[in-house]
């Protein structure tokens, strides 16, 4: 079975920092490549990062790339979003999901398996 889920959204000021997590069940944790994506509404889900199932590589999205840090924690299952230095634009609904690092490096395309969101909502 397939499933990831996210935890620690929450409000927070211009400048600061949250970071997110995402816990997977073993088989996800280790058969797929995980992804962080967000949605504002109206808009499509954007791709942010991703981290491959070893660990040993990573790739970030140009609008976030400095600023946001993905890592994991094997014995954990678990995969976090270390956010940095948020702005207002950040704001967002903020989703894990399950994939092929390939398709997350190449295109930014997510796989079929998404958790059910965490909402960041940074003030100015």
């Amino acid at each position: 079975q397939v499933e990831v889920v996210e935890s620690g959204g929450g409000l927070v000021q211009a400048g600061k920092s949250l970071r997110l997590s995402c816990v997977g069940s073993p088989h996800t944790f280790s058969a797929y490549a995980t992804g962080w994506f967000r949605q504002t509404p109206g808009k499509e889900r954007e791709f942010l990062a991703a981290i491959n199932w070893s660990g040993s590589r990573t790739t970030y999205a140009d609008s976030v790339k400095g600023r946001f840090i993905i890592s994991r924690n094997a014995t954990k299952y678990t995969v976090y979003l270390q956010m940095n230095d948020l702005k207002p634009e950040d704001t967002a609904v903020y989703y894990c999901n399950a994939g092929q690092f390939s398709s997350y490096r190449d295109s930014g395309t997510p796989g079929e398996y998404w958790g059910q969101g965490t909402q960041v909502t940074v003030s100015s």
